[in-house]
């Protein structure tokens, strides 16, 4: 199963002319919205997008540049810089699928975290509008959707992230663990699935090792994985209950299904997955 609402960007669906530029459309959950126009990615606008660019503005400043440079709102549209580099999609094939890219994904997401806390200390009234809800301990700002799809690749190194639509204060825990269920994957549809469990074991293990997770970290790392998860189906079914028709769309889908049946795959399999990632049993 592929991202339900994205920000894609290796590949132009279609392209038309607008002032004597090229404007490629970028495939992505949202159709025939996302388009690029030379070094600039134009989006539309949301109610937390203000804030996004705040926090994109933050980084930059306090020495991330692997994320989109912040350029402006107007007429409900955003601009950024767009994120060179190569781009994949499920299944982890290729570059997207080594263990370079898969170290390489955990330390950038750590270096993200690490550059968001200063963000969240300048930043203590809480005033800031996400998409997503905050989730207390307030560590560090979250990217919400740190998968294979959303990061550039030179190579089979992770570079650049992107689509920081779905970033929200929260515990370290809470992105680390979305980001390995996206990346060892701990998947179970057809398209998306990699290996074998012992396999997406090891790969967890080793995307918590290069992110450098604590040990506790690591114990709570399947409960959280499942409650994410359990965020997201009920974000989703929220969001088409409201008259969202995209989400309503992934709903009928049956997107929603594929997500439950992975709590399933991930509830069943805590124990080794918790002692894999502990490096107290090994695959």
């Amino acid at each position: 199963m592929t991202k339900y609402v994205s920000c894609r960007h290796h590949s132009q669906s279609a392209r038309s002319e607008h002032q004597g530029a090229v404007m490629e459309a970028l495939e992505g959950g949202r159709e025939n919205a996302i388009y690029r126009k030379g070094e600039l990615v134009s989006r539309p606008a949301s109610h937390w997008t203000m804030t996004v660019h705040q926090l994109l503005q933050h980084l930059h400043s306090h020495g991330f540049a692997a994320c989109p440079k912040a350029v402006s709102i107007e007429g409900g549209k955003e601009l950024l810089t767009f994120v060179e580099g190569e781009t994949y999609n499920y299944p982890l094939e290729g570059p997207i699928g080594s263990l370079m890219a898969l170290k390489s994904a955990a330390k950038l997401l750590r270096r993200f975290h690490d550059a968001s806390e200063s963000f969240l200390k300048l930043n203590t009234q809480d005033v800031h509008h996400w998409m997503l809800p905050s989730r207390s301990p307030k560590e560090v700002i979250c990217h919400g959707d740190f998968m294979p799809y959303n990061v550039a690749l030179e190579g089979d190194v992770v570079v650049g992230v992107f689509d920081f639509d779905t970033a929200h204060p929260a515990p370290r825990i809470w992105d680390i663990a979305f980001s390995v269920y996206g990346w060892a994957p701990f998947k179970t549809d057809e398209d998306d699935k990699m290996g074998t469990l012992e396999e997406q074991i090891r790969r967890a293990k080793i995307f918590c090792d290069a992110y450098g997770c604590t040990r506790l970290e690591r114990e709570e790392l399947v409960e959280v994985m499942t409650l994410r998860l359990t965020a997201l189906v009920d974000h989703m079914r929220s969001m088409a209950a409201n008259g969202d028709a995209q989400f309503q769309a992934n709903m009928e889908d049956c997107h929603h299904t594929a997500y439950l049946q992975d709590i399933e795959y991930i509830n069943k399999h805590h124990q080794a997955i918790t002692l894999g990632v502990l490096g107290e049993i090994k695959f």
